[in-house]
């Protein structure tokens, strides 16, 4: 069974929600690892989180949104060995798998609809990283 950790700051937070449900009906194993309300949460801490559970392996990948995707992002790629992509749309999402191995998928909450963000879970979980010359470029990622 697939697993995966999703979290969100207070902007991300009724997306996550609906998306936590969506993913529990794929029959995929969630970590909620918050924020859990609308109240003001800092966004660095759910990403910190997200990306410690990836790279422990106490997931297999991640879902991440605040406002813009920008900040949450931002935290998460602190993290030596994530590589947290910033999608929008499908196409982006695919590529963000498939060139850059993404394991953690990052949504702009207050500016993508609910239909596209669930077509960019999809994608997300779904579309293998196609290695090849893909992989040189991956390892050139950590320094």
């Amino acid at each position: 069974m697939m697993t995966l950790a999703i979290g969100s700051d207070h902007a991300g937070y009724e997306l996550k929600e609906q998306l936590r449900n969506y993913i529990k009906d794929l029959n995929i194993q969630i970590s909620d690892k918050g924020c859990y309300s609308t109240e003001r949460a800092d966004y660095p801490d759910f990403g910190h989180a997200v990306a410690t559970a990836v790279l422990t392996n106490e997931v297999q990948l991640g879902i991440l949104m605040c406002g813009s995707g920008n900040g949450i992002n931002m935290s998460a790629n602190k993290h030596k060995g994530i590589r947290a992509a910033l999608c929008w749309n499908t196409e982006i999402t695919k590529l963000s798998r498939q060139h850059n191995n993404a394991n953690i998928l990052v949504l702009p909450a207050r500016y993508i609809s609910l239909e596209e963000a669930k077509k960019c879970v999809d994608i997300f979980l779904n579309t293998p990283f196609e290695g090849g010359r893909h992989q040189s470029r991956i390892e050139k990622i950590d320094i």
